[in-house]
């Protein structure tokens, strides 16, 4: 949920979400349209898409209990290797060495301060070098902290980093519209292509557009009306 989400924005929505889906099974079982409705508001819908494979693979593979180690973890739908090893090291307090945007942002106001497109695996040693192994998820933590308390005390140190993207404004994109398609088949299932032209207002062609990719995406499938739907 976290993501690419402002964390004010996440609190409510996670304790929503844990209250609809208190566990692994209870998400797997669950159709993905109430998935996706609980998902609202917070964008990138398919980390709900990947967080229900998730739950399934869990159940399925991992008799309901999320494995702790990374490779194990990395199998899992939407999770690469910064999240493994975050993973790891919150939930499981494993001593793995991950790279997150507020990490990022301590190392190179400390260490380049005068540098710019700084690669992470010149971050890298360093992080593995100044961890404390102890403890490490109050580390983390405290790094984390850190980084935030930087970038509101100076121009952001992580926008110096080579992997450094800015990201689009949602507000107008083509993201949105795909969220406005979603919520608007979510609330009427079955609604066809011409209703939702007509109930947002843009054009027949991106919309149309957009619904081929949601449906190649396995977000949402075609009726026998040709009317639309989650699956």
């Amino acid at each position: 949920m976290l993501q690419q989400t402002q964390v004010e924005r996440v609190k409510g929505k996670y304790r929503e979400f844990i209250a609809i889906f208190p566990d692994f099974r209870t998400l797997a079982a669950a159709p993905l349209a109430e998935v996706l409705t609980a998902w609202q508001g917070l964008g990138y819908n398919r980390r709900a898409i990947s967080l229900k494979a998730t739950a399934e693979m869990v159940v399925g593979n991992f008799g309901g209990a999320l494995p702790s180690f990374p490779d194990e973890l990395e199998c899992l739908p939407g999770i690469g290797h910064y999240t493994a090893r975050a993973v790891a090291a919150f939930a499981f307090h494993r001593t793995e060495v991950f790279i997150e945007t507020n990490i990022r942002a301590v190392f190179i106001h400390l260490f380049f301060p005068e540098r710019l497109n700084v690669h992470d695996r010149e971050i890298l040693p360093l992080v593995e070098a100044t961890l404390d192994r102890d403890n490490v998820r109050e580390w983390y933590y405290a790094l984390m902290d850190y980084g935030v308390f930087l970038k509101r005390e100076h121009a952001n140190p992580a926008r110096k980093s080579a992997h450094h993207v800015r990201q689009a404004p949602f507000k107008g994109s083509n993201r949105e519209l795909r969220s406005m398609i979603l919520r608007k088949i979510l609330d009427s299932p079955g609604v066809t292509v011409q209703q939702i032209v007509a109930g947002l207002g843009r054009e027949d062609e991106l919309v149309r557009k957009n619904l081929d990719a949601l449906v190649k995406e396995g977000f949402i499938v075609v009726d026998q009306n040709n009317g639309y739907t989650v699956p």
